[in-house]
């Protein structure tokens, strides 16, 4: 049977090491999607734009934000053009994004939204 978690993001980035590390230390088994070796699913973006908005996708607080010119950050105003962008950069993606074994999506790592995500939430 396959996984039923997946962590979509980037290996190096401390915030998906941490939520990779405490899915790991919960004996819970993941797949990993490395957006830098597999690519940003272009199939998905719709969904996880529809989850989370392209205001929280895109993270603009981001050193790869910083980097780009003030013409390409002006040319994200639709989701559309926030999707190219996050093809062409998948860096600017706020990560991890985790898909659930019932479905839902979550947007970066909190102990708390992990252990929701990974066991329900609280009766």
């Amino acid at each position: 049977m396959a996984p039923m978690i997946t962590v979509y993001g980037i290996p190096n980035c401390d915030t998906v090491k941490k939520a990779r590390a405490w899915l790991t230390d919960r004996g819970l088994e993941v797949t990993f999607h490395d957006f830098k070796k597999q690519g940003v699913p272009a199939d998905q973006l719709p969904e996880w734009l529809k989850a989370f908005g392209r205001d929280k996708l895109v993270n603009r607080a981001g050193t790869t934000w910083r980097k780009l010119d003030d013409a390409t950050k002006a040319a994200v105003v639709d989701d559309g053009s926030a999707a190219a962008l996050m093809l062409a950069e998948p860096s600017v993606i706020k990560r991890p994004v985790v898909r659930w074994a019932d479905g839902r999506w979550t947007l970066g790592f909190s102990a708390q939204t992990f252990e929701e995500g990974a066991f329900g939430a609280p009766k």
